[in-house]
């Protein structure tokens, strides 16, 4: 059991100092720390630290372990404009303070972390699912502010998707 206590420590380690993109390359990193694992047992490791995949300003993805990475939040959130991001999003639909955005299948929760890690003040939070993200905004934000922002943060604009 220690071994895994150990392995467990050595992926926060690495996933909150490092850009990792994939398991094999966790993997290989683990291996030169002495701790060689199969893709299961590593599948297993990242569920249990629930880690997530989001997409970087390079269009590549990383591993993050929520509320506990501020490195790779500074990271992310310098300069973000990934083209992965903008064609993910098919649609924004307004109620009252609240936005729906419609993404593609496994695009939603990302995304709901890229608008987090933002920290605008015009958000007060998001909620996201496989392909849609619910986002609460102030109430004083108008929808055409919200909608503004949504564009100049998404960058959605004509046929990338549709304002509703």
């Amino acid at each position: 059991m220690k071994n895994k206590k150990d392995r467990l420590q050595i992926i926060l380690e690495l996933v909150k100092t490092r850009r990792i993109s994939s398991q094999e390359e966790l993997a290989q990193l683990l291996e030169q720390r002495g701790h060689k694992v199969t893709q299961a047992t590593l599948s297993r490791d990242l569920k249990q630290l629930r880690t997530t995949k989001v997409a970087t300003d390079m269009g590549n993805y990383m591993y993050i372990i929520p509320d506990g990475n501020r490195l790779q939040d500074a990271m992310l959130s310098q300069g973000q404009t990934s083209t992965a991001r903008t064609s993910s999003v098919l649609s924004i639909n307004f109620s009252g303070n609240c936005a729906i955005i419609k993404t593609r299948n496994g695009y939603a929760s990302g995304l709901a972390y890229d608008i987090d890690v933002k920290q605008m003040p015009e958000i007060l939070g998001t909620i996201a699912g496989a392909d849609t993200i619910f986002v609460v905004m102030r109430e004083d934000v108008s929808r055409q502010q919200a909608q503004c922002l949504f564009e100049s943060f998404l960058q959605i604009k004509g046929s990338q998707g549709s304002f509703q």
